[in-house]
């Protein structure tokens, strides 16, 4: 019950979110503007600031990275394993299969900020930010064949990824915002928990899911469940103790993120089955999360 009430907050603002936008707010330009705002300025802020001004030991970190990776690639290779199940199309599932390993960064960087406050939004930030390119190079790697996009084009100007680099550089070089500048950074990052939050839950999409139910099933649970399992393995065998080992494992239970959704639709794949996946991981990840977080104690 307290884990339930832990995710409460946040999840009732996503909520809010999906009820606005099909009642008080349904303009779709009002939405998407909002989406490249907090994508493009706010959460980048929250990311850098939260990085550059946080105590990070290099020693430390490094095996919370590896975990990441190892969790990413084990979402990937247990979703292709599902895909018998599919009954998909080559390019469908190749669009699908990012709903195993795809993590919701707002949601993350919401409950880290309630389980170790400053420190747990910068490590959570840290690790989503890194493990960005790696999950978008998985990604663009199967869908590639069958769409256009330059891969190191799309990491070089991605605003999490640049938000990410340039906060741990200021780190390690032992550089701080000037205070005008660290007001600006801060209040910005204010905005952007609750408004990411918000778009996430406007966001959530209903209709046909398309393929067999058993293949969404397999990914569902690849990404809520089996991946947090592979983390609590990865972690001890890492050493990770603490606030590291507790954000490894919420990250691997983390929702699938929007971002797969939008790849899906770049490059021509199923946007639809994709984003009922999304709205079916995020509105699971209610109770899933609560186990997890239980666990954690």
């Amino acid at each position: 019950m307290q884990s339930l009430l832990l995710l409460l907050p946040d999840f009732s603002l996503i909520l809010l979110g999906a009820l606005l936008r099909r009642t008080l707010l349904d303009a779709d330009a009002l939405w998407t503007g909002l989406e490249k705002l907090v994508y493009f300025v706010l959460f980048p802020a929250l990311l850098f600031n939260a990085l550059a001004s946080v105590t990070i030991d290099p020693g430390r970190m490094l095996p919370l990275f590896a975990g990441g990776l190892g969790v990413l690639l084990s979402g990937f290779a247990l979703g292709w394993l599902g895909r018998p199940l599919m009954g998909l199309s080559a390019i469908a599932f190749a669009s699908r299969l990012q709903c195993a390993y795809r993590f919701n960064t707002y949601i993350g960087i919401a409950i880290a900020g309630k389980l170790h406050g400053a420190l747990g939004v910068a490590t959570m930030g840290a690790l989503s930010g890194m493990m960005v390119p790696f999950a978008n190079i998985l990604a663009v790697s199967v869908l590639a064949r069958h769409g256009q996009g330059g891969l190191w084009r799309e990491l070089a100007r991605n605003p999490l990824v640049i938000a990410t680099l340039a906060g741990l550089a200021c780190n390690l070089a032992g550089l701080e915002p000037a205070a005008p500048l660290a007001a600006v950074l801060e209040r910005l990052g204010d905005a952007a928990v609750a408004l990411g939050l918000l778009a996430v839950g406007a966001a959530l999409r209903w209709g046909k899911v398309g393929g067999r139910l058993a293949g969404s099933a397999w990914l569902l649970a690849v990404k809520l469940a089996m991946m947090p399992m592979v983390a609590w393995g990865l972690g001890r065998a890492l050493g990770l103790g603490g606030p590291a080992f507790d954000l490894l494992v919420l990250f691997a239970a983390l929702p699938s993120a929007s971002s797969a959704y939008i790849l899906a639709m770049r490059m021509g794949g199923d946007g639809p089955g994709v984003a009922w996946l999304i709205s079916a991981s995020t509105l699971l990840g209610v109770g899933s999360l609560s186990v997890w977080l239980h666990l954690l104690g």
